[in-house]
Parts: structure tokens; sequence; C-alpha cells
């Protein structure tokens, strides 16, 4: 199954995330299809950014987001 979920970058307790697709099967930091944002919640105020046309048209191919990355895309999309 493919899922829509966040890679985790950055250093020891200064993290910084890509939202990537990815096979349910491969590790969270692992191999991965297509990069398609990035959430940078240590920034004030946070940086959100998640291309909404490669969103949509996962979706629409049949991968599954995560409950956190579909919250964070609720509020781009805003």
């Amino acid at each position: 199954m493919v899922k829509i979920r966040l890679r985790r970058d950055g250093a020891k307790k200064k993290p910084y995330y890509k939202v990537v697709v990815a096979d349910s099967r491969y590790p969270r930091d692992g191999r991965f299809i297509e990069e398609i944002g990035v959430y940078d919640p240590t920034k004030e105020p946070m940086l959100l950014n998640i291309d909404t046309e490669k969103y949509e048209k996962w979706v629409k191919d049949g991968a599954k987001p995560t409950d956190i990355v579909r919250a964070l895309f609720n509020k781009v999309s805003k």
C-alpha cells in the first residue's frame, strides 16, 4: 500500500520533516517514491509547504495519507 507520510530529517532535538510518498513496507526514514513537501515545526511561524497538485494526484491514484499529513494538508489548503 502506498502512503503519504512524514520522513524525519534534521539534528537531534531539531526535527525537520519531508512529506513523502512511500510504500508502507519501507522504514520511516527509508526509501520513498516522491517528495511532495516540507514541514518544519521549529520555525516561528512554522514552515509548511505541500505541493497540492501532487498530493491530490497521489490521493486520486490510491495513496492513503496518514492522519498527521491529512491535518497538515487541511491547514495548507485553507
